[in-house]
Parts: C-alpha cells; structure tokens; sequence
C-alpha cells in the first residue's frame, strides 16, 4: 500500500478516536452522580431570602431532593404530591428541598420572584431554591423537572439512595400504581433495601441561555 494512503488512514483514524474520547468525556462529565454517591452540599438562596444548604438541618435524617419549576406541565402536575410528601416525611426526618433549576434568562417565569409567588399560591410548605448560575443541577446529573434524588445521612454523609421519578403517573395522582419515591423512603425508615433505586424522570428539559 502506498506509504502517502498509510499516513492519510493513521491521520484519520486519530483525529476519529481523538473525537470519540471527547464526546465520551462530555457524556460521563454530564452524567452526574450515582446510587450510592457520596453528595457534596450546596447552599444557594430560598424564597424567603435566605440562604440554605443542607448541613443546616442538623436533626433530618436525609433529604427528598426534587429539581423542579414553575412552568412545567409535568412539574405543575405533581406540586400537590410534593406538598405531600413534605408533610407526611418531614416529621419522620425527610424534609423536601426543591431545586428550580432553569435560567431565568431562558424562563423568565421561573425568576425568584415568580418562585415566590407560585409557592404562595400553592402554600409550598418546604424550601424552594433557585440554582444560581445553575452549578448545582449538572452536579447531580439532573435533566428533567421534576426529577428526584433521595438522600440518607450515613457517617455524616449525604449518601445517594434513589434517582428518578416521584410515581408513575404524572397524569392522574388517583391513578398512580408505583410509588416508587415513596416506597424508598419507607425503606429507608423501616431499615429496608429499596427495591427500585432508578427509574426514569419524565419532565421537560431543564432550560438554559443556549436552548
């Protein structure tokens, strides 16, 4: 074979595996963290104007985690579910923090001061925080509102015990068959595995300035 085509094919063929690894490195860079991570805490701002991260609550024995929003369809759907959820756990020592994760910029209706009056409107009895900057959601690897992480304190850790959807109805609450973030904190609270550690989140896509 002629040596000029050897080199062409070599040339080629690294460029092509020199691709291939970026785009890999980009996929597992996006992924985020995993069942049964270790969670670095965040502290970012509240609608009450405060600043709050985790560490705070010294008594929870773990976090309901939800990334969601204002303007969702999906994540409007269950903001019923989410309410109780908070009440039902947060007395057992699983307090929901939720997460609005989309850029202002990109969602105008979900800037703090719409956070504020949505929460209002619904009487959201847990904290409801806007990603600055959006650091803290590509972190956890989330892509959806709503979409859930369900933490346990371990050593004095946040350790990762559940990723994905809250049920299995985003329709109709009177429909649901799987209660799939429910059961896991029962698990959890019973001292039990959790059968379903991952399911898939069904939302819409978190929002940025580049959509």
């Amino acid at each position: 074979m002629d040596m000029k085509k050897v080199r062409l094919m070599t040339q080629r063929t690294s460029i092509f595996l020199l691709i291939l690894s970026f785009f890999t490195l980009g996929i597992l860079a996006q992924e985020g963290y995993k069942v049964g991570d270790v969670v670095v805490d965040f502290k970012l701002p509240n609608i009450d104007g405060k600043q709050y991260a985790m560490a705070d609550f010294t008594d929870a024995k773990g976090f309901v985690l939800i990334f969601t929003c204002n303007t969702c369809p999906y994540a409007v759907a269950y903001e019923d579910r989410i309410i109780e959820l908070h009440e039902k756990f947060a007395p057992k020592g699983y307090p929901v923090v939720a997460v609005n994760p989309n850029d202002p910029k990109a969602q105008p209706k979900d800037s703090m001061e719409d956070m504020r009056v949505r929460a209002a409107e619904k009487g959201f009895n847990f904290l409801y925080l806007q990603d600055v900057g959006q650091e803290v959601y590509p972190k956890f690897g989330a892509t959806k509102t709503p979409h859930v992480f369900l933490l346990n304190k371990e050593n004095e850790q946040l350790v990762l015990k559940y990723i994905g959807a809250i049920d299995d109805n985003y329709k109709d609450a009177s429909q649901v068959q799987e209660k799939f973030l429910e059961d896991a904190i029962q698990a959890l609270l019973n001292g039990e595995e959790i059968k379903t550690t991952e399911t898939k989140a069904i939302g819409c896509t978190i929002k940025t300035v580049s959509e």
